[in-house]
């Protein structure tokens, strides 16, 4: 079956754009830096957040590209745990000339609606314009960007808006809707 994608791409350009979100009142939350490069877990996160919400594009990658991923120096994975559970996280990209994607970021559906994400992209945001502050041979940042699209869930754009980002871009196109994989195989058959 065909359906239209739009994919709508922001940025922020200075850490001044930043207008985080305190974290939610009554939760016990931290966030936390994944510190061991592990394709297991990065591939545990995505399919956990991403399966309900036809994330796809990585579920074909073989482990050594998925730890060739995780390993990419400057690459960082935020994740948020409540009352020790993960909760959802946000993957950081480093590119060229001091910019830094916001490649993936999102909650587990059992954490949704809970205030956590406003927190939780507010503190991913702030990594991404500390980067070089972690890594020495890294240009200071000097643009965050990410993308989202219309498959995404119905509150990701205004959180993204509310932070602070601005719509740079927007592309739509006819593609064949993706199965939804659920976080394994046939979980949502």
């Amino acid at each position: 079956m065909s359906i239209t994608l739009t994919t709508w791409s922001l940025e922020q350009t200075s850490p001044s754009d930043l207008n985080p979100v305190a974290p939610p009142e009554g939760v016990d939350l931290r966030i936390e830096r994944a510190g061991v490069p592990s394709a297991e877990f990065s591939r545990f996160l995505y399919t956990a957040v991403g399966g309900d919400i036809r994330w796809t594009d990585r579920l074909s990658l073989t482990y050594p590209q998925w730890q060739a991923i995780v390993e990419k120096p400057g690459a960082e994975i935020w994740v948020a745990y409540e009352n020790g559970t993960p909760a959802g996280y946000v993957e950081l990209d480093p590119q060229d000339d001091g910019v830094v994607e916001i490649v993936y970021f999102g909650l587990i559906p059992a954490f949704r609606g809970r205030r956590i994400g406003g927190r939780l992209l507010s503190y991913g945001v702030e990594r991404a314009w500390d980067l070089a502050e972690r890594w020495p041979d890294r240009a200071p940042t000097k643009r965050v960007w990410l993308h989202t699209c219309s498959l995404d869930g119905p509150h990701a754009m205004a959180n993204y808006e509310r932070r602070g980002f601005r719509l740079f871009d927007t592309k739509t196109e006819e593609i064949t809707e993706p199965a939804n994989p659920g976080p394994w195989p046939g979980a949502y058959a």
